[in-house]
Formats: C-alpha cells, structure tokens, sequence
C-alpha cells in the first residue's frame, strides 16, 4: 500500500469559524447590492382600484383613459378612451400597461431612461421621470381593433355625407390636398 503523506492542521481558535462565515455572508451582501445597484431601474406601478381578468399582451391594443404629468405637477398629455397599440409606445408604459387589469385603475412612475431617456420630447425635458394617472378600459387584438376603427371612421363619413345632403353642401373629402375628387372625375379624360 501507498501512504499518503499526512499534514497536521492547526486547531482552529474558538470563535474562529463563525467569524469566517461572517466574513463570507458579508461579502455575498456587498455583492449583491453592487448588482442591485447596476440593474436599470424599473416602473413603479400603484394599483389605485384593482381591475379583473388578462393583462394585455405585445400584440393587442388597449383603449385607456390617462394623464400624464412632469415631476413639477403640471400636466404635458392626456387622453380619454384613447386606443394605443403596446407597439410604438415608450417602453415604460408598455411595461406599466403589462401589469394591469381591466376595470382598474393605477399610478405608474416611469423612470427617464424608459420614458424619453437624454433626448427628451416636445413639453417633457431630457432626462425627467413621467407619471401617469392610467384607468385600464379595454383590450382587444389587433386585428378586431383596427376592423373597429374602420367601422367607426366609415360611420363618422356616411354621418358627414348625410349631414352633407341635407344642408346642401358637398362633403368635404378626406383626399389629401391636390388629388382630385373621384366623383369630380366621372366623365373625365384619362391622363395620357
């Protein structure tokens, strides 16, 4: 047999150990805040009336009433029934939006760099966190939302053209400036 050649510990002194666990539980805590600290900061949302059911996802649109306001109190924009794809929005609202429920209501502190960040925006300064006063109204898929808005603007044009008729006038048409009338062309000569 081959002897494996011994080296005698010293005896640990009493107290030793539990000052070294310490030390060890010390350092996992130093760690961890240096992490904390490095995490980029997050949305704060306050839940003011709870709602029920789903949350909306990234593909759906959510009709919303809202205010949002400037660290000073004064108000830059708000909405009423307003209808916003969680697409083409600021990240933080979307993240904000992620955490609600129909039927409630919440307050959502949105840190700068995921609202408009250094560059700022038109009314809002650079680097200035945005809070929102935000009700939770509806969601919808995409596709049944914008097959709404469809029905709703083709309402809106039948309702212009009848009130149209009956004052007499010719609606006015939501062609851009510069392109003819279709009804004005009937009859015309096709350019060459």
């Amino acid at each position: 047999m081959t002897e494996i050649t011994r080296v005698p510990l010293a005896p640990i002194a009493k107290g030793a150990l539990t000052k070294l666990w310490l030390g060890v539980a010390a350092a996992a805590l130093a760690a961890g805040g240096v992490v904390w600290a490095s995490l980029p900061p997050g949305v704060d949302v306050t839940t003011v009336q709870a709602g029920k059911g789903n949350s909306p996802g990234a593909t759906d649109v959510v009709t919303i009433n809202y205010k949002g306001t400037l660290p000073d109190g004064s108000t830059f924009d708000e909405g009423k029934a307003a209808k916003l794809p969680m697409t083409g929005i600021i990240p933080g609202f979307v993240k904000a939006l992620e955490k609600m429920q129909v039927g409630g209501k919440y307050k959502a502190v949105i840190p700068a760099e995921l609202a408009y960040g250094k560059e700022g925006a038109p009314g809002i300064p650079a680097n200035t966190d945005l809070t929102f006063e935000i009700e939770l109204l509806k969601i919808q898929p995409r596709e049944q939302a914008e097959a709404e808005m469809r029905a709703e603007q083709m309402k809106a044009a039948e309702a212009a053209e009848a009130e149209a008729k009956k004052s007499g006038k010719k609606a006015t048409s939501d062609l851009p400036p510069g392109m003819p009338d279709p009804a004005e062309m009937q009859g015309a000569p096709l350019p060459q």
